[in-house]
């Protein structure tokens, strides 16, 4: 069955959105980088104003508004998810704790095995 989705081509305009997000977390960075001497909070200020700036200029072209989307269904489907009790997940959890004590032990047990024969029968070296 053939998917129904079209792909857009990116636009002169898109292409600039995305140009112009990017360009801001530059300066956002430079920026960071050049109020050094201004102190903290306008240092952390820039950067902070141009990277919500960048994500504003971001969601506003068509890969933003895809990637809102997909999040959004992303979200509406870990709601449908059936996410196990307290009980359960304890329950589980000891299951797993048994049986890599139960694993520790048989391997345990086998390297034994094997150390005794081929030491102590086979080349009777202890």
């Amino acid at each position: 069955m053939a998917s129904s989705q079209v792909e857009t081509v990116s636009t002169g305009a898109e292409k600039a959105k995305l140009g112009a997000a990017l360009l801001l977390v530059v300066a956002g960075v430079a920026g960071f980088y050049l109020l050094g001497r201004q102190g903290a909070v306008a240092q952390w200020g820039a950067l902070a104003l141009a990277l919500i700036a960048a994500v504003g200029v971001f969601f506003t072209a068509e890969r933003g508004k895809e990637l809102a989307g997909f999040a959004s269904d992303s979200w509406r489907e870990v709601k449908k998810v059936v996410w196990p009790t307290r009980k359960e997940s304890i329950q589980v959890t000891a299951y797993v704790f048994a049986f890599v004590v139960v694993m520790a032990l048989f391997l345990w047990v086998t390297d034994k095995t094997v150390e005794w024969v081929f030491y102590d029968l086979i080349l009777g070296w202890r």
